[in-house]
This record gives C-alpha cells, sequence and structure tokens, in this order.
C-alpha cells in the first residue's frame, strides 16, 4: 500500500485542511493495538468486533477461531471494513480500511503474520502454524488468519483542521 496523495473531500473537510498523508495513515495503523472489524452476516445485518491485527506488505491481517461469528460471516460475505483510530472528538486520527478479507494458509506467510504479531504484541500473543492455521503457543487453541486486500481507505482528523482524505487502491 504505497501511495503518496489521497483525496481531500471538502464537503466534510475545513478549509484550511490538507490531504492527510499516507505515510501517517501507514503509521497509525502499524502503531494501533486495537481495531474493530466489521463483517456482514448471512441475513444482511452487521457485526462489530474488537481484534488486533497487523500490516505486512500491502495487506493488514487478523485472526479468529474458525466458529466465532467474524470467521463465519466472511466466509459467506468476504466484504469487511477495519477501523481503529481515537475516542476523541477533539484531537486525533482515525482510519477506515475498506476490502475484502480471505482466509490465509501459506505456511511462509502465516508464519511472517505470527512473528509481526510477535514484534507488535509480545510473546502472549505467540503463535504457532500448524496445517494452515494458527496455534496459540501457551493455550493451544486454533485460529484461522485472514488477510484483508484494500479497496478504499479513509483518513479523518480532528483537531485544528478537520478533514477527510479518500484513497482508493
Amino acid at each position: 500500500m504505497t501511495i503518496s496523495t489521497g483525496t481531500l473531500d471538502r464537503r466534510y473537510s475545513d478549509d484550511s485542511a490538507t490531504p492527510t498523508p499516507w505515510a501517517e495513515v501507514m503509521a497509525i495503523l502499524d502503531a494501533s493495538q486495537v481495531y474493530w472489524v466489521t463483517t456482514v452476516r448471512p441475513d444482511g445485518r452487521p457485526h462489530v468486533t474488537p481484534l488486533i491485527a497487523v500490516r505486512l506488505d500491502d495487506r493488514l491481517y487478523f485472526s479468529t477461531g474458525p466458529e466465532e461469528r467474524k470467521a463465519v460471516n466472511l466466509e459467506s460475505n468476504g466484504a469487511c471494513v477495519l477501523t481503529t483510530g481515537t475516542n476523541s472528538i477533539e484531537r486525533g486520527t482515525d482510519v477506515v480500511v475498506e476490502g475484502t478479507a480471505d482466509v490465509v494458509s501459506h505456511r511462509a506467510l502465516l508464519e511472517r503474520v505470527a512473528d509481526a504479531y510477535r514484534d507488535k504484541y509480545g510473546q502472549e500473543w505467540s503463535f504457532d502454524v500448524r496445517d494452515g492455521r494458527f496455534v496459540h503457543t501457551a493455550a493451544g487453541g486454533e485460529a484461522l488468519v485472514f488477510g484483508i486486500t484494500v479497496d478504499t481507505v479513509f483518513a479523518f482528523v480532528k483537531g485544528d483542521a478537520f478533514s477527510q482524505t479518500r484513497w482508493r487502491l
């Protein structure tokens, strides 16, 4: 996800606002500890839940148990939204990532994602790779790993100059 300039939406931006730099958005995605994923239930209703995630190359990755609601939803409809940011209206930047998630099972990639989890979240989030899934090193539970192919990214800046920047990938 290497992009230089997004499009500032003047309808939702102060007159003095400028597009948020792509590098700033990537730094927010890399530094965030908690994300919210929105998936679509089979009956069309949304489902939202917090989780942890990592960014590698051009995708964002998260894991979940195969029976969890988000995994079941993504099995029938890969459309999802991943969000992160601040819960303040006065400051900060919120990032919204729209895309399609699919199960990752390639061993070498899963090992890279597992390394990224350990690097970002510490040994508590240590996974072994077995049979195309994560297995929690200490607790033993299995998890599917999903990678999001990103379509659109929004950055909502709050503070002195509110703005909304959009990138289509």
